[in-house]
């Protein structure tokens, strides 16, 4: 299992919404770039006042490039600058942010076709560095075709990211059964609501998906193309068919990997969530039955399933002494759907549960890396990871509305637990949405168009089902869907599929989409 990937593919999607890790990697600041609350006023002498479009001097602004400081991306030959957008669309000539954003050239200027931007997930996700992990994976055709570009989001990383006092990367946890296991679970997303509410009451309305593929426009156009390229995966797929249906005119290639479903964005998408993991649970049971001998899990996959959920109940009668930490029935399950993402992993996830199991039996147990490193994210204090989970919060509340009723919740999560015993009372419980004190400026971009797009998805996505996928698919009718057997999230950068390889490899080459849609 490559453990950093699962981890940042459920935790930013806890953190955030959905956010593959293979994708995600780590990246280190772009020179300058300010923190949030420094937003700075634009100098008024610097816009021409009798402009016709304000924002002409944002897409004329000239890019800087210096050696960036993150390792991977040094090391990818890339280079890094300050992209100056405005705080509020609505006021271009007001206060401005500065966003950190990379590029690795094109492998053969000869061969270059313009730019490939880039989006690794989220929301709340860091994009600075995803250029040199795509680097990695693209076929020589492609990467002599485009420069990758990256760019951390405003209000993420580098570009401004926020600083709410958060300790944690997720906000999704399991509500125990019982009046004190919701009040727990609602004042802990309530809390988190109002630490970053009172902090940035100026900043988080304007950090939104539909702001962000105006910086995704400004940006293309400071770099001098007509048109831009764009790989997303997860949220990052979400974000390109937004900037699809705002600027089709302005898409050349377009590749979406594992999206969600716009129309689904918010409550209803992690309420998809707790079904599809419910699933991945029995398909795991199913591997895992044959091979009861290595590890003591059940000899059918209704024993194994029974393991699980007793499991859970243990946890929540007692907290798992394990590596350190206290596991209790609020985590456990969010745990386990980190290590249910990828089906390639069953052998790493049978191996967490037997740990797991033997702690709760007070055996002596040395958690292996995998284990400790879920219970040192999931359970240690980590200040980089609040403030991803910040910026998602910031994104996804501002986004779109959702249900401000502890009732609604409450009700959610006991119509869930039968059907979905594991998993229903994590994707059903209270957000920090519930308790945002504002409506989103804008409403969400209705995506419909028809932009050709090449679009990738598993059947047993636990992150962004593959249902949202069908129904994004038919919003944009010239897109090609290539499905995936198998469960996983983010599926090129993973290397899931060498059929969905090809696709994308040919696609970014030539242009040419599979002649209809194709199953792998």
């Amino acid at each position: 299992m490559k453990t950093a990937s699962v981890l940042t593919a459920a935790l930013a999607l806890s953190a955030a919404v959905l956010t593959p890790a293979a994708a995600t990697p780590t990246a280190g600041a772009a020179p300058a770039a300010p923190t949030a609350a420094s937003a700075t006023a634009a100098d008024p002498a610097s816009a021409d006042p009798t402009a016709a479009d304000p924002l002409e001097r944002y897409r004329r602004q000239p890019l800087a490039w210096t050696a960036c400081q993150d390792p991977q991306l040094a090391a990818a030959g890339a280079r890094c600058a300050s992209l100056t957008v405005p705080l509020d669309y609505r006021e271009p000539r007001g206060r401005t942010l500065s966003l950190a954003v990379s590029r690795i050239e094109a492998a053969d200027p000869a061969r270059r076709r313009g730019i490939l931007q880039t989006n690794p997930g989220g929301p709340g996700s860091r994009g600075l560095a995803m250029p040199a992990a795509l680097r990695e994976r693209l076929a020589p055709g492609s990467a002599a075709a485009y420069d990758l570009i990256g760019m951390d989001p405003r209000g993420v990383g580098a570009s401004g990211g926020l600083d709410c006092g958060l300790t944690r990367g997720s906000w999704l946890r399991s509500v125990d059964p019982g009046r004190a296991g919701f009040d727990r679970a609602w004042a802990l997303a309530e809390a988190d609501a109002h630490a970053c509410q009172a902090k940035y009451p100026d900043l988080l309305p304007h950090l939104t998906t539909r702001n962000t593929a105006r910086d995704v426009d400004l940006l293309r156009a400071a770099l001098g193309e007509t048109r831009t390229s764009f790989f997303g995966q997860s949220y990052g797929a979400l974000l390109g068919a937004v900037y699809a249906q705002l600027y089709p005119g302005r898409v050349d290639r377009l590749v979406l990997d594992s999206a969600p479903d716009p129309a689904r964005y918010g409550i209803r998408m992690f309420q998809d969530m707790g079904g599809a993991n419910e699933r991945a649970l029995d398909g795991f049971a199913a591997w895992a039955a044959p091979r009861d001998a290595a590890y003591g899990l059940g000899a059918t996959p209704a024993a194994v399933r029974t393991t699980v959920e007793g499991l859970v109940r243990r946890a929540q009668a007692a907290p798992i002494a394990v590596d350190g930490f206290l596991l209790d029935g609020a985590v456990l399950p969010f745990l386990l759907a980190v290590c249910q993402g990828d089906d390639r992993d069953s052998a790493d996830y049978a191996d967490v549960l037997r740990g797991l199991l033997d702690a709760a039996d007070g055996k002596p147990v040395q958690a292996g890396p995998l284990l400790h490193e879920l219970l040192t994210t999931l359970l240690a204090p980590d200040p980089a990871g609040g403030a991803d989970l910040a910026a998602a919060i910031g994104i996804l509340c501002d986004d779109v509305a959702m249900p401000r009723s502890p009732q609604w919740y409450r009700d959610a999560v006991e119509r869930a637990r039968p059907a979905q015993p594991v998993f229903g009372p994590v994707y059903n419980g209270p957000t920090p949405c519930a308790s945002w004190d504002r409506a989103p400026l804008e409403p969400p971009v209705e995506v419909r168009t028809a932009v050709p797009a090449l679009q990738l998805q598993a059947t047993g996505d636990t992150h962004a089902v593959y249902q949202g996928a069908l129904a994004l698919h038919a919003r944009m009718p010239a897109s090609r869907l290539v499905t995936v057997p198998g469960r996983a999230h983010g599926l090129y950068l993973a290397a899931y599929s060498t059929c969905a390889d090809r696709a994308v490899d040919t696609y970014l080459s030539d242009g040419t989409l599979p002649p209809a849609d194709t199953t792998c």
